[in-house]
C-alpha cells in the first residue's frame, strides 16, 4: 500500500482551487455523496433517526448534500442551521436551496431527539478552514452533540480541530467515525486529532491530489522501506548483519540499556553489544544471554561497529557528557536518544558536533526533550508538532522523531511524514528504549537512517498494537513484552504466508 499523502490547509485550497473549475459533478456533491454513502453503512435499516447539523460556510452545504440524500433514502432526517442562507458561498447556498426544494426544513435551535434518540448525529459545522476557538451558539450546540448517545460522524474534520495542528483551542466535537476529503490533513493524526476523529475514512472525490500538487508529507507505510524488506541469503553469517552498540546504564538505570540491547538482538543485528556506565553492573544478561557487555568506554573504542545508540539510562553526569562528545566524533551510525539529548541541549559545543556530522544522527525526542533542544517550551512544542519536528531536524541537520500520538518523523531535507500505528497503552516506562534498540539495529544491519527510522517507529507502534489486540490490553502494556512482537511482525513482512492453494 502506497503512503497516503498530507497537505496542510493552506495546500488542499491549492488542490480546491485547481479542481473546481469545470468539475462534473461538483465537488461539494462528490463530499455530500461520500458522506452519505459512509452515513448509510452506520445506520440501520431506513427510517432512523439523523441529525445534521449545518454551518455558515462550506462544510455545511455538504452537511444539505447528506441530508437530502439520506432523506431519499429513507431516514428521518432533522436538520440544525442557525445561519444567515443568504450569506452562505455560493456553492453551499445552492446546497441549502436544494435541501429546501426537496422539501427539507431547518431547525434555528438543535431540535430535541426523538423517542429512542438520534440514531446519527452528522457534524457539517466547520471544517478545514476554521482559525478560531468556538464559543457561544456552536460551542454549545457541539457540547450537546458530542454527548448525544448513538454514532456521531464528522464531516471532513472534527469541528473545532485545528486541521494543521491536532489542537482543540476551543469546543471541539468527538466523533467516532470522520470522513475527510481529498487528501489527510495533519491535525487528523497526532496530538488530539486521533482521540476526536474515532475512525478515520478518506474519500479523494475522484481527484489525485500528488498529481495536482505535491505533498509535503506523508503517512508512514511499509512501501516507503519495502526495498528492504527481503529475506536473508543462505549464505551469510553474524557478521553480515553489524555490531549494534547500545551506550547508557547509569547506576539505577542500566535496567534501560538492557531493554535496548534486547530490542536490537530480537530485530535482527549481528551482535548486540552494551556499554554501561555502572562499574558495578551485571556482566550477563540472564534473561538474553546473547548481549556481550563492555565498559562504556572500551565499547566506544571498539573498531567496527555497524552503529551506536547512546542515551538509553545514561544519566547526566560529566562522564555522560564525554561519551556523548566521543560518539559524536565518530562516523558510525548514530541515535542519541534520553539524556544524551538532554546533554546536547544544554551544551553549544556538542551542538555544533551534532549538526557539523558528516553522517546525520538519527534524534529520538519526547515533546520535552525536543523544548529542550529548541530553548522552547513543551506547550511551543506541541503547538505544532509538524513545525517542532522540521524545525529540530534543520537545526541539527538530522533525522528525527518527535513521539508522541501520531509521531512526526522529519529529515534534514524538510521531508516529514506521520506514523499512524501505536496506541495509549505504550505510555509506560522502557518504551522509548525499546525503539532506541530497533532504530539500532537496522541501522547495523546497513539500511539508511531515513528507512530504519521510519521502519523503527511504524514497527514500534505495530508491536504494541498487536500486543493489545491480542491480549486485550488497554493498559499494563510493558517494554519488555514489545520486542518479540516486532520481530514476529518484521518477521511476517519479510516472509508472508505462502498463499494456500486450493485442490
Amino acid at each position: 500500500m502506497p503512503a497516503p499523502p498530507i497537505y496542510p490547509v493552506a495546500a488542499i485550497r491549492a488542490i480546491e482551487a485547481l479542481a473546481l473549475p469545470g468539475a462534473v459533478p461538483p465537488l461539494m456533491e462528490r463530499a455530500g455523496a461520500a458522506a452519505a454513502a459512509l452515513a448509510l453503512e452506520l445506520l440501520p435499516a431506513p427510517g432512523a433517526a439523523v441529525l445534521v447539523a449545518c454551518g455558515p460556510g462550506n462544510n455545511g452545504g455538504d452537511g444539505f448534500v447528506v441530508a437530502r440524500r439520506l432523506h431519499a433514502a429513507g431516514h428521518h432526517v432533522s436538520v440544525a442551521f442557525a445561519a444567515d442562507p443568504i450569506r452562505l458561498p455560493a456553492d453551499a447556498a445552492a446546497a441549502h436551496a436544494a435541501w429546501l426544494a426537496f422539501g427539507g426544513t431547518t431547525h434555528t435551535t438543535l431540535p430535541p431527539p426523538p423517542e429512542g434518540g438520534w440514531a446519527l448525529v452528522i457534524d457539517a459545522l466547520f471544517g478545514i478552514g476554521l482559525q478560531r476557538p468556538i464559543e457561544g451558539l456552536y460551542g454549545n450546540w457541539i457540547t450537546q452533540m458530542s454527548a448525544a448517545p448513538g454514532l456521531r460522524l464528522a464531516l471532513d474534520i472534527p469541528s473545532g480541530l485545528d486541521a494543521d495542528t491536532g489542537g482543540c483551542p476551543g469546543a471541539c466535537f468527538q466523533a467516532d467515525h470522520t470522513l475527510t476529503f481529498i487528501a489527510l490533513k495533519p491535525g487528523l493524526l497526532t496530538l488530539d486529532g486521533p482521540d476526536r476523529c474515532g475512525t478515520l475514512h478518506l474519500a479523494t472525490l475522484d481527484l489525485d491530489a500528488e498529481a495536482l500538487a505535491p505533498a509535503p508529507g506523508h503517512a508512514v507505510r511499509p512501501a516507503l522501506f519495502g526495498a528492504h524488506l527481503q529475506p536473508r541469503r543462505r549464505n551469510s553469517h553474524k557478521g553480515s548483519y553489524g555490531d549494534a552498540a547500545i551506550i547508557g546504564g547509569a547506576p539505577g538505570m542500566v535496567g534501560a540499556a538492557l531493554l535496548a540491547g534486547r530490542a536490537a538482538a530480537y530485530l535482527g543485528a549481528g551482535r548486540v553489544l552494551v556499554g554501561l556506565l555502572d562499574p558495578a553492573a551485571l556482566a550477563v544478561d540472564l534473561l538474553r544471554p546473547e548481549l556481550m557487555f563492555r565498559s562504556a568506554v572500551a565499547l566506544l573504542d571498539e573498531a567496527g561497529l555497524g552503529a551506536l545508540a547512546v542515551g538509553p539510562g545514561l544519566g547526566q553526569c560529566d562522564a555522560a557528557r564525554t561519551l556523548v562528545a566521543t560518539a559524536l566524533g565518530a562516523a558510525t551510525p548514530l541515535v542519541l536518544d534520553a539524556d544524551a539529548l538532554n546533554l546536547v541541549a544544554r551544551d553549544t559545543a556538542l551542538q555544533a558536533a551534532l549538526a557539523g556530522r558528516a553522517r546525520p544522527a538519527v534524534l529520538t525526542p519526547h515533546p520535552a526533550e525536543a523544548a529542550r533542544l529548541l530553548a522552547c517550551t513543551t506547550a511551543a512544542i506541541q503547538a505544532d508538532r509538524v513545525a517542532a519536528a522540521c524545525a529540530l531536524a534543520r537545526r541539527y541537520q538530522a533525522w528525527v522523531v518527535l513521539k508522541g500520538c501520531g509521531s512526526v518523523i522529519a529529515g534534514p531535507d524538510g521531508a516529514w511524514w506521520i506514523n499512524t500505528t501505536g496506541n495509549p497503552a505504550m505510555a509506560t516506562a522502557g518504551m522509548g528504549d525499546v525503539l532506541t534498540g530497533l532504530i539500532c539495529a537496522l541501522l547495523a544491519r546497513g539500511w539508511p537512517p531515513r528507512d530504519a527510522l521510519l521502519a523503527g517507529v511504524h514497527l514500534h507502534g505495530l508491536a504494541g498494537d498487536s500486543l493489545c489486540a491480542e491480549l486485550g490490553l488497554d493498559t499494563g502494556l510493558l517494554a519488555d513484552e514489545m520486542a518479540g512482537a516486532a520481530r514476529r511482525i518484521l518477521n511476517h513482512w519479510l516472509r508472508p504466508p505462502a498463499p494456500i492453494t486450493p485442490p
